[in-house]
């Protein structure tokens, strides 16, 4: 697996041991082109397997970049796989559905890209917008299998729909947080 764009483009990650399903080449490529600009935004990676998005992310400029995986077997390969990037990234050993109602940080963009058979996708959705781990008008993207397209409602809580998209027999969902920060 290499990184297509940035700073590290050509970079070589390894896929650690276990269970992984890798984003492809054209969908990570078209993800960071419809992100545009992610310079300095934060980012979180959730089920992030090898760390390969969030590499991708900090090759494009977002920092901080966080991680989070809960195969703990993983990771010696994320760190392996990071050591290289010289932004702030930094990898979390957890559950997501229990790292999501802890979150320390509000992010400008979150990526899922959980297991396909887990259920309850949804969930993650949810805990984001209940637990404004979301900086407002930040973005949400989910990635899932075709076949549950039409259990994603467009607003779940404080997000909204704007987008999606979709390779092969996957989809990449964008939601926007339309919260309002209050003024005091």
């Amino acid at each position: 697996m290499r990184i297509t764009g940035g700073l590290y483009r050509g970079r070589v990650i390894t896929c650690p041991p276990g269970v992984i399903r890798p984003a492809m080449d054209r969908m990570r490529e078209s993800l960071f082109s419809i992100l545009q600009d992610i310079s300095n935004q934060s980012f979180l990676d959730l089920f992030s397997g090898s760390g390969l998005v969030g590499i991708e992310a900090a090759s494009r400029g977002a920092s901080p970049v966080h991680l989070v995986e809960m195969d703990g077997g993983k990771r010696s390969t994320i760190l392996r796989n990071t050591s290289f990037v010289e932004s702030e990234i930094k990898l979390f050993i957890a559950n997501v559905l229990r790292f999501l109602p802890q979150a320390k940080l509000q992010y400008d963009i979150i990526y899922a890209d959980p297991p396909f058979p887990m259920k309850n996708k949804l969930a993650i959705a949810e805990l984001v917008a209940k637990h404004q781990v979301l900086q407002p008008e930040g973005l949400f993207i989910i990635h899932y299998p075709a076949e549950e397209q039409k259990s994603w409602p467009e607003q779940i809580g404080s997000l909204s729909w704007i987008d999606e998209r979709k390779y092969g027999r996957s989809l990449l969902r964008f939601y926007k947080e339309t919260r309002q920060e209050h003024a005091n």
